[in-house]
């Protein structure tokens, strides 16, 4: 499926994939997937996997596997038990009529007629979501399909290398206040692992800009709380051959706005004010490590003086 138009988002925990996700649900152009998509597989394995979750990555297959093990292969965790088990879902709350198997089913008659390959399976599984899923708010203009897995930025090039229709949209939040909301968690990283976690996918978003400049976006998390319509629609749909829309303004699931966007991300209240008040929740100490481990990437990603303004100045490293 060469031709299969996939909007895929990236980005560190906590820094503001979810918010971004969330404002472009509902907008008439787009397949909006409901939850993180989380496609990876088990058998994928290189120097990444005992640092990210393999269920955030890009998925590998085996090559003597049939179709339906192939779906079965994708991990999918949210969907998946959202659909089989909605009493343990954390988003059981919200309607969702999607079967699983007839998803599967639908998945395995797409693949009869392209047949398998990684960039065919990864088209089949989006587009037998919303084939499937009966109660999704549909306005039959929609072109691209969205899918948002965090982390998965480190796999970017090749998506974008299996995908020759794809964009890859990575999101970026200054690391202050992302480490303030991981360390909110139950068992959170260290500071250390997790600045220097956050750091890899800094630099695999900016490696992959320069290696497709064309289909990679980088925004800030700080820019879409300050404008979402604004900023989704120039650096990112704009680019994309997509119009703007009213619904980029406020977060949404299945075109129901939504008041804040916990459970689907941990930014409860996506606001610059909010946002610099998380930041400042750290001790002098911890923003001072927060400063020294990620030093490099602060200056090129306009996050220099963030503690003292609020403010994220020219992304100097965004202009690529």
């Amino acid at each position: 499926m060469s031709d299969f138009k996939l909007l895929m988002l990236g980005a560190m925990y906590e820094n503001g994939g979810n918010t971004t996700h969330r404002f472009l649900d509902g907008h008439p152009q787009l397949y909006v997937y409901p939850f993180e998509s989380q496609p990876g597989s088990r058998h994928v394995q290189d120097g990444f996997t005992s640092m990210f979750p393999v269920k955030y990555r890009w998925p590998e297959f085996l090559l003597d596997a049939t179709p339906a093990q192939d779906y079965h292969a994708i991990i999918d965790e949210e969907g998946k038990v959202r659909s089989r088990t909605p009493h343990v879902s954390k988003f059981r709350h919200e309607p969702f009529d999607m079967n699983d198997d007839e998803r599967r089913d639908i998945y395995l008659s797409i693949i009869e007629k392209t047949g398998r390959s990684r960039a065919n399976n990864v088209a089949a599984f989006f587009e037998a979501t919303h084939k499937a899923w009966k109660d999704n708010v549909q306005t039959g203009e929609e072109e691209f399909y969205v899918g948002y897995s965090p982390i998965i930025v480190i796999d970017a090039e090749k998506i974008l290398s299996d995908m020759p229709n794809a964009h890859f949209l990575h999101v970026v939040r200054n690391p202050w206040s992302a480490y303030a909301d991981t360390k909110k968690r139950p068992v959170p990283l260290p500071l250390r692992e997790y600045i220097l976690r956050w750091n890899v996918n800094q630099n695999a978003a900016l490696a992959a800009k320069r290696a497709f400049p064309e289909r990679m976006h980088i925004v800030r998390a700080e820019d879409v709380m300050a404008d979402s319509v604004g900023t989704l629609t120039t650096q990112v749909l704009e680019p994309m051959g997509l119009r703007s829309a009213d619904s980029l303004a406020v977060p949404s699931w299945n075109s129901k706005e939504l008041t804040e966007v916990y459970p689907w991300g941990t930014i409860r209240t996506a606001t610059p004010e909010a946002n610099l008040a998380t930041a400042n929740e750290l001790s002098d100490d911890e923003q001072t490590q927060v400063r020294n481990i990620a030093h490099d990437l602060l200056a090129p990603l306009g996050y220099e003086s963030f503690l003292e303004d609020g403010q994220a100045s020219e992304p100097v490293a965004l202009t690529v």
